[in-house]
C-alpha cells in the first residue's frame, strides 16, 4: 500500500509563526478587553457630547473646508497663497491615503457593540485600525502647533478628547486610537517636511 501524501495545509506551523499569532491574538484579546471595560465605565457621559466630538474630527468637514478656504484665497490673490493650507490639506490627503491602506491591510473588525448611528463614507470605513478620527486629529493639532501660534495645550487636549470618544462611543479599540495618534503626528511632520521643500524651492508659496 502507498503511504498516505501530506498536504501542504495539513502540515504543522512553524512554532515561531505560531507562537507570533498567539501573541497577537492575546493583544487583541486584552486590547479588546480593556475597551469594551472602558466603553462601559463611561456609559454616563452625554452622547451628545461624544458625537460631538465625532463630528467635530470628520473627514467629511476637515478636508473640504481647508480645500475651499485654499480655493478662494488663491482667487482673491493669485499672487499669495497660504502655506499654512497648503500644508494641511497635503497632510489631510497624506491622511487617507495611509488610513485607507492601512485598514485594507489589518481589516480589524469593528467592536460588536459599536452603535448603529455610524455614517460610513467609503468601504474601507468598515474597518476599524487605525482611527482615522485620532490620526486627522492629531495631524492637525501637531501641525497648527508647529506654526499657526493658536495654543498648543488646546490643540492637543481636543486632539486627545476626539481620540477618547470613538473607544467611549463604541467606535474602536484603545490600540486603534493609540496607532491613529502616532500616525497623525507622523503625518504632520511629513505635511511640515514638503512645506519646507516648497518653501525652500522659490515656489509659489510666500513663506
Amino acid at each position: 500500500m502507498a503511504p498516505a501524501s501530506t498536504s501542504p495545509a495539513a502540515e504543522p506551523r512553524p512554532r515561531q509563526a505560531l507562537a507570533k499569532s498567539t501573541l497577537l491574538g492575546g493583544v487583541a484579546d486584552l486590547d479588546a478587553a480593556v475597551s469594551l471595560r472602558l466603553h462601559a465605565l463611561f456609559l454616563p457621559v452625554p452622547r451628545l457630547l461624544l458625537k460631538a466630538l465625532e463630528v467635530a474630527g470628520d473627514g467629511r468637514i476637515w478636508l473640504p473646508v481647508p480645500i475651499s478656504l485654499l480655493l478662494i484665497s488663491t482667487t482673491n490673490s493669485p499672487s499669495t497663497v497660504s502655506p499654512l493650507l497648503v500644508g494641511l490639506v497635503a497632510g489631510l490627503v497624506l491622511d487617507i491615503a495611509f488610513v485607507g491602506l492601512a485598514k485594507l491591510i489589518f481589516r480589524r473588525p469593528r467592536p460588536a457593540y459599536n452603535a448603529a448611528d455610524m455614517y460610513v463614507a467609503v468601504a474601507v470605513d468598515h474597518w476599524s485600525f487605525p482611527s482615522g478620527h485620532s490620526s486627522r486629529a492629531f495631524l492637525v493639532a501637531a501641525f497648527l502647533a508647529a506654526g499657526s501660534g493658536l495654543p498648543r495645550e488646546a490643540l492637543y487636549l481636543w486632539a486627545a478628547a476626539t481620540s477618547a470618544s470613538r473607544v467611549l462611543l463604541g467606535r474602536h479599540y484603545v490600540l486603534d486610537v493609540v496607532a491613529g495618534a502616532w500616525l497623525g503626528v507622523l503625518e504632520a511632520w511629513l505635511s511640515n517636511l514638503i512645506l519646507s521643500y516648497l518653501c525652500a524651492g522659490g515656489s509659489f508659496l510666500v513663506c
